[in-house]
């Protein structure tokens, strides 16, 4: 089968699922997996034909994709702030807005550790830690940009930390110099289970209300976690409570905490980390300004 002829069928059968670009975006990103090839071979080599050893391949991924999973899933990775990571169901798929978050705590680390280079040797290392890490992205992140940061990743999840320890960045922490984060079981509803103090508190909790699902997309409703990603319409900001708990505990007294929020919750996320005593906080927008994220600190 030419590749061409595969790419137009394939498009077709997905996009009962998706708008036509995104279904050929989502088929040339199958192709690139398993044939090796780019996305514009198809264009500039029409002649170009698939091995038939391959086609058993491609078809048993395309009804996988036919029934609505995720193409992070069915190649096992996806991109995240210029990094590869490795993702199965057990976690959630990063999503571009939370690589906003991430940005901004980088910057925020960066500055701590320049603020501690006077003091040589003997200043203490940048603490950060990373609440429901799942796929550790925001975690290994934080830690591979800013070498000598100790990150502490924690989930409740075994699956998800069996995944976020498995993420090779091997290489790169060798080449930079940098710390591999530490990820350790846990549950954030309950006390604190780590020892602080920690300079910045990063956290991107289950916040989506079980009144939302009929707006949701089948390929993430019906796939990923939903223990990453729903919570009770009764109690909506329940893991609010426990990040602005575990952080009174935990964060330093220059820290600061930044959380993924439900944007439809914006402000009423803000007071519960007013209500915990934290002064400054502000509501930040992501790039659909839409209230994505709660920044605070004493």
């Amino acid at each position: 089968m030419l590749l061409t002829e595969f790419i137009k069928s394939s498009t077709a059968l997905l996009e009962p699922l998706y708008p036509t670009a995104e279904a050929h975006n989502i088929v040339l990103i199958l192709c690139s997996e398993i044939l090796g090839t780019k996305n514009y071979t198809h264009i500039v080599e029409p002649e170009y034909k698939i091995a038939d050893s391959k086609l058993p391949e491609l078809e048993a991924r395309m009804e996988r994709l036919c029934k609505g999973e995720p193409i992070q899933y069915v190649v096992g990775k996806t991109e995240f702030c210029g990094r590869v990571f490795k993702v199965k169901s057990g976690v959630l798929i990063p999503r571009p807005e939370t690589e906003l978050l991430v940005r901004e705590a980088i910057k925020i680390v960066s500055m701590m550790q320049r603020m501690r280079i006077p003091f040589g040797k003997k200043a203490a290392p940048v603490r950060v830690l990373d609440l429901c890490t799942g796929s550790g992205c925001i975690g290994w992140t934080v830690a591979l940009s800013v070498p000598g940061v100790e990150v502490t990743a924690l989930d409740i999840s075994d699956e998800a930390l069996d995944i976020a320890r498995s993420q090779d960045f091997a290489q790169e922490i060798k080449a930079a110099g940098a710390i591999a984060p530490v990820f350790v079981h846990g549950d954030i509803l309950e006390e604190p289970s780590v020892k602080g103090p920690f300079d910045v508190i990063l956290s991107n909790p289950p916040y989506i209300m079980e009144k939302e699902k009929p707006i949701l997309r089948p390929n993430v409703r019906d796939f990923e976690p939903a223990s990453a990603l729903f919570v009770s319409d009764d109690d909506p900001l329940v893991f609010y409570r426990a990040i602005a708990k575990w952080s009174n505990a935990l964060l330093a007294p220059q820290g600061m905490g930044l959380t993924e929020i439900n944007d439809c919750l914006g402000p009423e996320t803000k007071d519960v980390f007013v209500a915990s005593g934290y002064t400054e906080c502000r509501i930040v927008s992501d790039f659909y300004e839409k209230n994505r994220f709660v920044f605070y600190k004493k």
